[in-house]
């Protein structure tokens, strides 16, 4: 069950539902009564993305399926630009990603919501060959009404690096999912993500990791903050399977709620099968520090430009952990922008 095998046979039973233990905060079936038209496809100008790199790859309305390989030894950046431009409408697309022996890939991806009430699953099959380094940073920005799916499945293989980081402001539902196959064999993941949510908008994270093999390291660290009416979701699962010995796994949720009206609904599991393992997990969901504010304010600072500040603070974290200097460059700016401050 999919929204894309909902909208490829007009079927909404295809749709997943709270009945399904993986979807019940993110209920799509209960929230589609009617699916709209296809998107039609789009001939005028998208504008400037977020990320300026020299290699950009575009696609509108879920057409033009794109097929990327990185050459064995290569290095890129690409962005990867994901427009929904018309509204009422839906759509689904592709993009698969073939990275190299060795092989370095960055690439700046993001979501941009520039119409309205739009429906899109967004599907990506990543694959690294072996020793290969890919840092993905995604940045959603879907309209409030609009309902999107972002649906990436990452295979690694011996000796790869594979690092994200999601940056999303949510939408009238939105599921962002990540399932990578770690072989273990030295291969290093980490899954990072911020949401920052307001109003009525809704963002759901969810991961899986399964170690398949010995030698592996997985650093998760998810941070956000709820306000108004607005919804959380983080599910993180990691599975160690038999035999997946000297696995390294930590995973970290972390959020902020700053209204008796917004939610945060949080799953994280360990599934640990092997015997000789360091895993361990942390999920904490409290308001800002009182006294924190209390002495900002004493110091002349408004009570909301405190907040904002100390908000910015906390998801500082993990903004610190991307890599690539222009990337982090766009996600302090947009972390900023989005909590009303100036970005230094």
């Amino acid at each position: 069950m999919s929204l894309a095998s909902a909208l490829k046979t007009g079927d909404l039973t295809e749709l997943p539902s709270r009945r399904d233990e993986d979807w019940r905060w993110t209920d799509l079936r209960g929230l589609i009564r009617t699916l709209p038209p296809v998107s039609p496809r789009f001939e005028g100008e998208v504008g400037a993305g977020p990320f300026l790199t020299d290699e950009t790859l575009t696609v509108v309305n879920g057409q033009g399926a794109i097929d990327l390989t990185i050459n064995a030894g290569e290095t890129r950046v690409v962005a990867l630009r994901l427009i929904s431009s018309t509204a009422t409408t839906a759509h689904a697309g592709r993009v698969r990603i073939m990275v190299g022996e060795g092989a370095r890939l960055t690439l700046l991806e993001s979501h941009e919501g520039q119409a309205d009430g739009y429906l899109s699953e967004i599907a990506l099959d990543i694959r690294l060959a072996n020793n290969a380094v890919v840092e993905r940073v995604v940045l959603a920005s879907d309209t409030a009404d609009a309902v999107s799916v972002v649906d990436a499945e990452v295979v690694l293989a011996a000796g790869a690096k594979y690092a994200q980081t999601i940056l999303t402001t949510g939408a009238r539902r939105q599921r962002i999912e990540t399932r990578v196959a770690h072989p273990g064999a030295h291969a290093d993941l980490r899954l990072d993500g911020i949401y920052l949510l307001d109003k009525q908008r809704h963002a759901d994270l969810t991961t899986q990791v399964t170690h398949g093999g010995v030698d592996g390291t997985t650093s998760q660290l998810t941070k956000g903050m709820v306000a108004d009416q607005a919804r959380g979701v983080f599910q993180g699962r990691i599975i160690v399977q038999p035999g997946a010995d000297q696995t390294d796994a930590r995973m970290g949720h972390h959020a902020l709620i700053m209204s008796d009206r917004a939610e945060v609904d949080a799953k994280p599991e360990l599934l640990i099968f092997a015997d000789d393992v360091s895993c361990a997990h942390g999920n904490t969901i409290g308001a800002l520090d009182e006294q924190a504010i209390f002495y900002a304010r004493q110091r002349g600072i408004p009570e909301l430009e405190a907040r904002a500040m100390l908000t910015e603070a906390f998801v500082g974290e993990v903004v610190e952990r991307i890599e690539h200097d222009a990337a982090r460059g766009v996600a302090r700016a947009w972390v900023a922008q989005r909590l009303g401050r100036s970005a230094i």
